[in-house]
């Protein structure tokens, strides 16, 4: 028979992972859809109790800390700088309000699905996890972490408790461009996040792009990114994204869209956010 546990701390939750393996629970949006009717086979532990020591965003001196456990409409409602705009904006397209309510931070990283929203903003901010064992704290830069579809570095008796974005990463403005069958509670053809830092001289300095549900994980797309530096920011379109900045994406033809659609389409999300993030209106100094 299948084991049940709640803890009451994450130190009880972290002995409990070093006793065996077990189904990790938080807000329970993927887990019991796909559970369905089915009776449970595997040991559950259920995190829900520790939203006092893993819910909640805060900073240290050089990081924004969203722990494991804070809820999308937490994050859609955050007092975060410019740069946390796409991640914001990837809030308010998960699921529903009832499922941004419950949905976890953590719990949308760890199901590593293609088409995670959440995935996408962090990856252009160079968010890191962080993972706890007992007696062990390690990092992993998100884009480590999430190996495949529906599989991740999170190794036996860890628990994610926190992710991480560097402060140095922290500016700018950002963007994100969902596409989709219908308008809610819909499963991404393709996404995109950009984030573009503004020189005084309204030159991109700096840009971070990322692409999702156009292979197995979400990719930055680091050739689009060396390009961009120098242009005029008030120039950022989709005319300015060719078939040389999309390589390493291996979109797959579903019941969504053909592969070929997916390609065209992202060319024209990819370029949607930059524009959007690299509007004139937020020129700032680089240095």
């Amino acid at each position: 028979m299948a084991r049940y546990a709640r803890p009451r701390s994450v130190e009880e939750a972290l002995g409990l992972l070093a006793e065996g393996r077990w189904r990790m629970l938080a807000g329970g949006t993927d887990f019991y859809p796909a559970l369905g009717a089915a009776p449970l086979t595997q040991d559950v532990l259920d995190l829900s109790r520790l939203g006092a020591e893993l819910a909640g965003i805060s900073e240290t001196a050089s990081h924004h800390v969203i722990g494991a456990l804070t809820c999308w409409t937490d994050i859609a409602r955050a007092d975060l700088p410019p740069a946390f705009d796409a991640l914001r904006q990837a809030a308010r397209e998960v699921g529903s309000p009832q499922i941004q309510n419950r949905a976890t931070v953590a719990g949308n990283l760890c199901n590593a699905s293609p088409a995670a929203d959440g995935v996408p903003p962090l990856l252009a901010l160079d968010a890191e996890v962080e993972l706890r064992s007992q007696g062990c704290r390690r990092l992993a830069p998100l884009a480590a972490f999430v190996l495949g579809n529906r599989r991740t570095a999170l190794a036996a008796g860890e628990v994610m408790t926190a992710i991480r974005v560097p402060k140095t990463a922290a500016r700018g403005r950002s963007a994100f461009v969902k596409l989709g069958a219908r308008r809610y509670l819909v499963i991404s053809i393709a996404m995109a996040a950009a984030r573009i830092l503004v020189g005084a001289d309204g030159r991109v300095a700096h840009a971070a792009v990322a692409v999702g549900a156009c292979s197995p994980v979400a990719r930055r797309l680091p050739g689009l990114e060396t390009a961009l530096v120098g242009m005029q920011a008030a120039a950022l379109s989709p005319e300015i994204v060719d078939e040389r900045h999309l390589e390493g994406l291996t979109p797959i033809d579903d019941v969504r869209g053909t592969a070929a659609y997916r390609l065209a389409a992202v060319r024209e999300i990819v370029g949607r956010a930059l524009r959007a993030a690299g509007g004139p209106h937020i020129r700032e100094a680089a240095a």
